[in-house]
C-alpha cells in the first residue's frame, strides 16, 4: 500500500527536527507535524557537549554557530555555606564547599571537535533545527495539531491532523512521537508513569544586566552555567547566559512548596531567592524582562517507548529533572539512535517492535545513568561537589556532565557514590548526615 509518507513525526522540537533531519538525509519521505508556530519560548536553554556530534552529523552546526549563541565552556556550582569535610577516602579536596566548577575541555569526547557547547535562546535554536530539517527535504507543517493516530490498518498508520478549523488525514508507514511533555502516544496508549520520587516544579524568567561575576569565584568563568545550591532541601537555582546581557534564572523545588506558597508565583520566586542574600542582591539590581513562567509535570517514564510502527523520542519517551542540562541532549541523541534503527527498518520493509530493540536498550541504559546521577545529587548534593573535586572521580563525573552516557557501561563513579550515600544514611553521626535531602530516588527508580 502506498502511504503519504514513510515516517510521520509528531512534534517539531529538537527531538522531532533532528529525527527528521537524519531520516530526510537517508532519503526517506518525512513529515513533521508541529502544533505551534515557531519561534516560541521554551525552557531548557543550556546544552551539553553530547549535542555536538549530532549537530555536526545533521549539518546544523554551522547555522547554530552563525546564530551567535553564548559559548558554554563549563559549569559551576555555588553554595552559601562552607561544609565539613570528612577526610576518609577523599583526596584533592578543599575545605570550602562554597564553589566547584568543571571545564568540558578537561576530557576528550568522541565526535566533539571543540571545547565548548552553547547556551541558547530556545525559540531561535529550535527554529534553526526545524528549518534545517525542512531544507534537507522534510515536509514541515506548523500549527498542525495531531488529534489521533490509528494503528488498526496493518499496512498504514493513519494520523488525523487539525489545521485551524479543518481536519485532514495523512498516512505513514510508522510514527515517531516527539511531542515533548505532551507525551501524545504515552497518553493515548496509557503507558505513561509518573516518577515515584521526583515531583519538582520550576518558576523562571529572564533578567537584563545581571552581574554574572557577582557569584563567580573566577571572573573568567562568569559565563558558565551556574547551579546555586539553596539552604532549602531539594531546591536549586539555575543561571544561564542567553545573550551578552540577558540571563535566564529559574527556581526549582518540590511541588509541595509551590502548593503551600499559594498563587503568588512572583513572591514565591523572591522568597526562595532571598534565602541566598548574595544571589538576591544581584538579581534585584537587574531588570526582569520576561514574565514569570511555571513548569510542572517534571519527571515521568514510559512502560513502553517503542512498538510495532512507533517510536518515542526525547521528552515524549522520558523526562528527568533537568539539573544537569540533560533535556536537549536526550532529545538529540535519542533522535540519532532511533533514526539509525528506523532507516534499517525502512530498508527491510519491517517496522515491527523488534526492529527498535537497539534504540530501546541504548536509550534506557543512558537515561538510567542520568537518573541515578541526578537522584544521588538530590539525596546528598555535597557528595557531588566532593566527587567533582576528587581526582579519582573528576573525569568520570565530567563524562556524565558531558552527556556521554549512551555507549558504555555504568560509570564507576555512580557505584562509589551509591556506596557512600548508603553509609551516610546508616550513620547519623556522619559529618554529612545533616545534608541528606528528602528524596530517595535510587531505591525507587522506575524501570526505565
Amino acid at each position: 500500500m502506498t502511504t503519504d509518507y514513510d515516517i510521520a513525526i509528531i512534534g517539531g522540537g529538537p527531538a522531532g527536527s533532528t529525527a527528521a533531519a537524519y531520516l530526510a538525509k537517508a532519503g526517506l519521505k518525512v513529515a513533521v507535524f508541529e502544533g505551534e508556530m515557531f519561534p516560541r519560548p521554551h525552557v531548557g536553554e543550556s546544552l551539553v557537549p553530547a549535542t555536538t556530534p549530532v549537530l555536526l552529523e545533521t549539518g546544523a552546526m554551522p547555522k547554530v554557530e552563525e546564530a551567535g549563541f553564548p559559548k558554554k565552556f563549563g559549569a559551576a556550582w555555588t553554595s552559601a555555606e562552607s561544609r565539613a569535610v570528612p577526610h576518609n577516602g577523599f583526596s584533592g579536596l578543599t575545605h570550602d564547599f562554597r564553589a566547584a566548577e568543571i571545564l568540558f575541555s578537561e576530557r576528550d569526547q568522541a565526535g566533539v571537535d571543540r571545547d565548548y557547547t552553547f547556551h541558547v535562546d530556545r525559540g531561535k535554536f529550535d527554529l534553526i533545527l526545524l528549518k534545517h530539517a525542512e531544507e534537507l527535504g522534510a515536509d514541515v507543517y506548523q500549527k498542525a495539531r495531531v488529534l489521533d493516530v490509528d494503528f488498526d490498518d496493518p499496512e498504514a498508520v493513519a494520523l488525523r491532523v487539525r489545521f485551524g478549523p479543518r481536519e485532514t488525514e495523512f498516512t505513514a508507514k510508522m510514527v515517531v512521537d516527539a511531542s515533548g511533555r505532551n507525551t501524545f502516544l504515552g497518553r493515548k496508549l496509557k503507558v505513561k508513569t509518573p516518577d515515584p520520587v521526583f515531583n519538582q516544579y520550576a518558576i523562571h524568567t529572564w533578567f537584563e544586566g545581571l552581574d554574572r561575576k557577582a557569584l563567580a569565584v573566577n571572573p573568567d568563568q562568569c559565563d558558565y552555567i551556574f547551579i546555586h545550591f539553596m539552604p532549602i532541601k531539594d531546591t536549586w537555582v539555575w543561571q544561564i547566559p542567553i545573550t551578552d546581557t540577558v540571563t535566564s534564572v529559574g527556581v526549582v523545588t518540590q511541588k509541595k512548596r509551590f502548593t503551600e506558597a499559594g498563587p503568588d508565583r512572583e513572591k514565591f520566586f523572591w522568597d526562595v531567592v532571598g534565602t541566598r542574600p548574595d544571589l538576591e542582591e544581584s538579581l534585584r539590581k537587574a531588570e526582569r524582562v520576561q514574565p514569570f513562567r511555571q513548569e510542572g509535570d517534571y519527571s515521568y517514564s514510559m512502560t513502553e517507548i517503542c512498538g510495532d510502527r512507533f517510536v518515542m523520542i526525547g521528552d515524549a519517551a522520558r523526562f528527568v529533572d533537568p539539573i544537569f542540562s540533560s533535556g536537549v541532549s536526550v532529545a538529540l541523541n535519542s533522535a540519532r539512535i532511533a533514526a539509525a534503527d528506523i532507516v534499517a527498518a525502512a530498508e527491510a520493509g519491517d517496522f515491527s517492535h523488534a526492529r527498535f530493540a537497539g534504540y530501546e536498550g541504548r536509550l534506557r541504559a543512558g537515561v538510567r545513568n542520568w537518573y541515578e546521577f541526578i537522584s544521588i545529587y538530590y539525596r546528598l548534593n555535597i557528595l557531588f561537589t566532593a566527587f567533582v573535586q576528587d581526582p579519582r572521580y573528576r573525569l568520570d563525573v565530567l563524562k556524565l556532565l558531558q552527556g556521554d552516557v549512551y555507549d558504555d557501561e555504568e560509570p564507576k563513579a555512580l557505584q562509589a557514590m551509591r556506596e557512600i550515600v548508603t553509609a551516610v544514611e546508616q550513620d547519623d553521626t556522619h559529618l554529612w548526615h545533616p545534608y541528606l535531602g528528602t528524596l530517595r530516588a535510587p531505591s525507587a527508580a522506575p524501570a526505565f
